[in-house]
């Protein structure tokens, strides 16, 4: 076995790490080269991927030239942006984003979101946070990317209200399923609705009543306390969110539409603010998915199904506001609606 001088070794070794440096373009793992060469100048624009704990940093200059990989811990994160100039800042429209838009707006970056959906296509290896980074950056600077608005934290707040009802409705709807299949198993069933359940907790809430055994209505007893419960939270819920479209006149415009009520114009000022992203009402169809999925072709128009793209939460409070505009109007044929004429 032929055995190398060692300093051939050392040699081979400078060479190999000199040809790194030149094809890395002199990015490293280090932070003293930056102060160096004085890269916090250099950069224009940054792709930051989030996560919980460990952020990934890509900087790119004005030649599109990439100047800075870092991964940041959280509590890093805005402090490293502070010794930055103003820069143009890009961020997929995830968890925390619009907390990390805020915070970083504040210092005075310009924050874009991109919904993750449209960073995907410029992923060119697999997947990990400096890829993801990179792929921010670079879509970042398409001009014709799209960008999701920052909500306030106003905003952010109303819509809490709005998801949280929702769960506690669902949270009611098994409650009174599970209700109505314990008795079923009895031999007592009860008309549809909401409101026919009332009829099963007179019968367990009263220890007269022979037809329930002690065991059954013990158990259903926790069920229908836990029921009270969740009622009476929606109605806090509902009461809280009541108090929000007296100060937003973009509500109160909204109400004035049929079929719009208070749940319905809270959620859509509270997810799109001012509606001022989009150019026209189809535009906001288009995003909320209520218009055809386009899969045209060599100049054929195929039109399927609703798109179903967007927030899934307001197309269906618009779904059923319609619905019961159509129901009110078969009622009262002699007073045609000029929405239904549209």
């Amino acid at each position: 076995m032929r055995v190398w001088p060692n300093c051939w070794s050392n040699s081979l070794n400078l060479m190999v790490w000199t040809l790194l440096f030149e094809r890395c373009g002199g990015i490293l793992a280090g932070t003293a080269l930056y102060k160096q060469e004085g890269f916090r100048q250099q950069i224009t624009t940054i792709g930051l991927d989030l996560a919980k704990s460990v952020f990934q940093v890509h900087g790119i200059d004005h030649e599109g030239e990439a100047v800075l990989r870092k991964k940041l811990r959280r509590g890093q994160v805005l402090k490293f942006f502070a010794t930055l100039p103003p820069c143009l800042v890009g961020m997929e429209a995830c968890g925390s984003a619009h907390h990390w838009a805020r915070e970083l707006s504040a210092q005075g970056h310009q924050v874009r979101l991109i919904p993750p959906h449209y960073v995907r296509p410029f992923l060119t290896t697999n997947k990990h946070d400096a890829a993801d980074a990179e792929a921010i950056a670079e879509a970042l600077v398409r001009p014709t990317m799209r960008f999701a608005p920052i909500k306030s934290i106003d905003q952010q707040a109303v819509l809490m209200l709005h998801r949280s009802r929702e769960l506690l409705v669902k949270q009611r709807t098994m409650l009174i399923n599970a209700v109505r299949g314990h008795c079923s198993e009895l031999g007592m069933i009860a008309s549809q609705g909401a409101s026919r359940v009332n009829d099963f907790i007179v019968l367990i809430e009263d220890p007269d009543d022979t037809r329930l055994p002690a065991f059954a209505r013990e158990a259903l007893g926790v069920l229908i306390a836990q029921l009270h419960a969740v009622k009476e939270a929606i109605r806090t819920l509902e009461r809280k969110r009541q108090a929000w479209p007296r100060s937003q006149q973009a509500s109160q415009r909204l109400t004035t539409i049929p079929g719009v009520g208070v749940i319905t114009a809270t959620a859509l000022v509270a997810t799109i603010g001012d509606g001022s992203q989009f150019k026209s009402g189809r535009h906001l169809s288009a995003w909320l998915g209520l218009v055809p999925r386009q899969h045209s072709s060599g100049g054929k128009s195929r039109l399927g199904r609703i798109s179903k793209r967007g927030d899934g939460y307001i197309r269906r409070l618009l779904v059923h506001g319609s619905r019961a505009v159509l129901r009110w109007q078969r009622g009262a044929p002699k007073q045609p609606s000029p929405w239904i004429g549209a």
